[in-house]
């Protein structure tokens, strides 16, 4: 995955030339009247600091829960209250992809403070969210390609070294029955095809979510209006506490070891609050309506949009639901279905206030 991590980097700075160039023949700066009451640079710094806390808290806890409570045993992955849970957090996903990241995309690149052409002639986010889906498709079925045959050659080698010494092993019984030493010792190395699978998503979706948390937080940390920021830090608690809860639960069925699991929670839930930062730290320079800013979020929002919407869609729901254990019950697909309902239901009312 380091390789798919450097490719972004390069996707961005990418993005970043192309919007030098493109920016030459639009407006130099889009002056939009503001509302005097509302923005005010000294009262908003407390708000924004009170922001970084709180989100950064909310965000832990909402990634954290659902590794912490893997001793409750209704909460086991196995469990048919899991994959409700993981359901409504599917649906909360799908939904900000829809509902938060597109629309915030569409605006940006048909702002007025856009020249004509080319983004008034030409639907960019529409097509960037298609392309980044289609990216999402490659980098999701070959990292797993990769990864079966790094670990189909583990296991071989590892059977090799066992039946080369089979004449050693001695057949030891176990109640009933008996079985070989090496049969175990070959089993050591191998990783089961749906544990990859769980662990390919888990990594392609937390790098969805930090690429569009970074984002989110640039925004409130560059804003100076107080009337915006009050609403939007409460929506955003509950935005990264449901997100949250929706990444843990595939951190929790990839079974990553304490190292990693700790990483991967340390980024989701310092993402936004970094973004925050950087964005009070840009407050001076950077410039919401600024063409090289509308142009260069946009374009990421929209990227950021296809791999949520397809990671939803594609690795958490239809996964799920076309898997044998919802597959067995007309009972657990409506709760379930339900709960999809109401965790896209409820992140789409939020995008009134985020």
């Amino acid at each position: 995955m380091a390789a798919y991590n450097t490719n972004i980097l390069k996707l961005v700075s990418i993005i970043f030339f192309l919007t030098s160039f493109f920016s030459t023949g639009t407006l130099a700066q889009c002056n939009e009247e503001t509302n005097t009451s509302c923005n005010n640079k000294t009262k908003a710094l407390p708000l924004k600091l009170i922001g970084i806390a709180s989100i950064l808290i909310t965000s832990i806890i909402g990634v954290s829960l659902p590794l912490v409570t893997r001793a409750v045993p209704a909460l086991s992955p196995d469990r048919s209250l899991f994959i409700i849970i993981k359901a409504f957090a599917s649906g909360i996903i799908l939904a900000t992809g829809f509902m938060h990241v597109l629309p915030d995309s569409f605006g940006m690149l048909r702002s007025s403070c856009l020249a004509e052409n080319p983004w008034h002639k030409f639907p960019f986010t529409g097509f960037v969210a298609m392309l980044s889906a289609i990216f999402t498709l490659m980098v999701d079925s070959m990292a797993t390609s990769m990864y079966t045959k790094t670990n189909n050659s583990v296991s071989a080698e590892a059977d090799k070294v066992v039946v080369a010494g089979d004449h050693e092993m001695p057949v030891v019984e176990s109640g009933g029955g008996h079985f070989h030493g090496h049969h175990q010792h070959g089993q050591r190395g191998s990783i089961g095809t749906q544990l990859l699978r769980y662990r390919v998503v888990a990594m392609v979706l937390e790098l969805g979510i930090v690429v569009h948390s970074i984002i989110i937080g640039l925004g409130v940390g560059a804003s100076n209006d107080i009337c915006t920021i009050k609403p939007l830090v409460v929506a955003l608690c509950f935005h990264q506490l449901f997100e949250g809860m929706g990444l843990g639960g595939c951190i929790l069925q990839a079974e990553y070891k304490t190292m990693k699991k700790l990483v991967m929670v340390f980024f989701f839930s310092m993402t936004t609050p970094f973004g925050i930062a950087l964005g009070i730290g840009l407050s001076n320079t950077y410039k919401e309506n600024s063409p090289s800013s509308l142009i260069v979020v946009g374009l990421l929002n929209a990227s950021s949009a296809g791999l949520l919407i397809y990671m939803a869609l594609v690795d958490l729901l239809a996964s799920d639901f076309m898997g044998p254990k919802l597959q067995g019950s007309i009972k657990l697909q409506i709760k379930s279905y339900v709960a999809v309902f109401l965790g896209a239901g409820g992140m789409s009312v939020m995008a009134k206030w985020a």
